[in-house]
């Protein structure tokens, strides 16, 4: 069992499920977040997100003495930063900022020979160009009063605490042995293989892994998109394909969402604009789905008589099913793009969604059925599933192909 303290830097998504694993398995954690209102609600014993297993995660977390504070702990001898790392839409480039930030706050009160271990997600040689002269400029030698590690997060809402346990792991250092220190505080619970090698090829793979399934999945609908010009079925045709042990065609849908698989990839195309041709190309492919979704929205509405966007309804506003996670979401993207052309913003309803983001978001799904004559699923939800006998004579767009949930009655459309 690794001795060492543990300091978990920005308690989102990932942080919290990571510093409450860790502490849940006998690693002395402290918690630490800018929100003031995040610190105390967890302070009080209240989680500040939904997810299958987190509930009891954090009663185990609690037991194993998780502290939660908005102070960085100046006696840590591991600091864990997960923050996010957004990208600049304009460059394409990675926003180091709220890395930046941290490991400055860190570094000023950091003990030494202290680790700072960067978990979230980075474009490669992020470390070498924003990280380590942050060192220098506190007047401290890298590998000596302070050492650098790179662990990229791998887990996924909606299934984070399985993964947590079960996934594979990475491990980026300048020192073999300070890698190898770090290894021992993930393999307190991680059961996956963890590997360890240096800075930059680990920043480099957790990007290539969201950049691979980002092209998958563009080639998917890519193939939604000429199936559809030619009136054949993009479902059957890939459910056949993937019948080949060497094939494994992703789904296509309506836009891919999420801090990852969206984001990662443009990291890459801002730092090698001259050779990254396909991930670009991918990327706008799977950015134009929502405008594809509407496309078909407006085929629907002349082939039915519906005249007006008022009777149009969106289900789901997170970008993946069963999380309350709106982030890059292709709902969202697709309401900013209709509030430019439409005087009324258009309707929604998302079931683990209670917080409004949008004006028209309804609250009660009856009246939100009620107010609509077409409704567009973009997500999959099982509240979707274990409420679609109530959706009555209303037109489905389908975006998600699920299946058999829908009632003979039903007139449904797929993408």
């Amino acid at each position: 069992m690794s001795k060492d303290l543990v300091n978990v830097i920005g308690l989102g998504y990932i942080g919290l499920p990571t510093a409450m694993m860790m502490a849940s398995h006998g690693v002395s954690v402290i918690g630490t977040d800018c929100n003031p209102t995040l610190v105390e609600r967890l302070q009080a014993g209240h989680l500040t997100f939904q997810e299958e297993g987190l509930e009891e995660l954090f009663a185990q977390a609690q037991a194993g003495g998780i502290q939660f504070t908005g102070e960085y702990s100046n006696e840590a001898s591991i600091y864990i930063v997960s923050v996010p790392t957004p990208y600049d839409k304009q460059s394409k480039r990675i926003d180091p900022h709220y890395v930046v930030s941290a490991v400055n706050q860190v570094l000023d009160v950091c003990p030494k020979g202290a680790i700072v271990v960067v978990e979230s997600t980075i474009s490669p040689g992020t470390i070498d160009k924003f990280v380590r002269p942050l060192v220098a400029q506190h007047g401290m030698k890298p590998g000596e009063d302070v050492h650098l590690v790179h662990a990229p997060e791998r887990i996924i809402p909606g299934n984070m605490v399985y993964e947590l346990l079960h996934n594979s792991r990475t491990i980026g250092a300048d020192d073999r042995a300070v890698g190898e220190r770090v290894k021992a505080v993930y393999a307190s619970f991680c059961q996956g293989d963890i590997e360890v090698t240096d800075i930059r090829t680990a920043e480099m793979t957790k990007v290539v892994e969201n950049t691979f399934r980002d092209i998958n999945i563009a080639f998917a609908n890519e193939l939604l998109k000429i199936c559809r010009s030619d009136g054949m079925d993009v479902h059957e045709i890939i459910r056949i394909a993937n019948k080949h042990p060497r094939v494994n065609i992703l789904s296509p849908g309506p836009g891919v969402g999420g801090h990852c698989i969206s984001v990662d990839p443009w990291f890459l195309v801002g730092d090698y604009p001259e050779l990254a041709h396909l991930i670009r190309q991918a990327r706008l492919i799977n950015d134009g789905m929502p405008d594809f979704v509407l496309e078909r929205t407006v085929q629907i509405m002349e082939a039915h008589g519906i005249t007006d966007f008022d009777r149009v309804g969106f289900y789901g506003l997170t970008y993946k099913e069963n999380v309350d996670d709106v982030r890059e979401s292709p709902t969202v993207q697709l309401i900013d793009s209709m509030k430019r052309h439409l005087t009324n913003p258009p309707k929604c309803y998302d079931p683990m969604v209670t917080k409004q983001t949008t004006p028209r978001q309804y609250q009660d799904f009856q009246a939100f059925l009620q107010d609509i004559d077409l409704m567009v699923v973009m997500i999959p939800h099982d509240h979707l599933k274990a409420h679609c006998g109530e959706i009555g004579n209303k037109i489905i767009l389908d975006t998600r192909n699920c299946g058999d949930i829908w009632a003979a009655g039903n007139t449904v459309y797929g993408l």
